[in-house]
């Protein structure tokens, strides 16, 4: 099977592309955290996992 595009260019566009730092990530705070599951668990009565959408 033919090759679609040569692999000595492969990752070409990604090393081109200069490199930008990361955000600092932070959790939020547990009052909020423990807020936002409860809405998602006892309000929405959403299932665990990713999909969660009501069938």
């Amino acid at each position: 099977m033919p090759t679609h595009g040569s692999l000595t260019k492969a990752g070409k566009v990604r090393f081109q592309t200069p490199k930008i730092p990361g955000r600092e990530k932070k959790s939020p705070i547990p009052k909020h955290r423990n807020r936002r599951n409860y809405e998602k668990r006892v309000i929405l009565k959403r299932e665990p996992g990713q999909n969660w959408f009501i069938r």
